[in-house]
């Protein structure tokens, strides 16, 4: 196991100290930083997807609009 120091707000300490009062303050704050790496991990996964849609974006055709009517008419009963 592990000790991490941090400097916090003395206003946030307090906070926390009141709210997780008689739990494992610990494993609180363990749990929240793996929290924080996993929205970040879904922050880099979705940038990256992001940008692989937008690369495609400029290697695939341009169609126009009339292309766009004629395949909706020809798509309906």
């Amino acid at each position: 196991m592990s000790t991490v120091n941090f400097s916090v707000p003395d206003k946030v300490k307090d906070l926390f100290n009141a709210t997780f009062a008689h739990k494992n303050k610990s494993a609180i704050i363990a749990e929240l930083m793996l929290e924080a790496v996993e929205r970040e991990n879904q922050a880099l996964r979705r940038t990256d997807a992001i940008d692989r849609i937008l690369a495609r974006r400029d290697t695939k055709p341009s169609i126009t609009e009339e292309e766009i009517r004629t395949a909706r008419e020809k798509g309906r009963p």
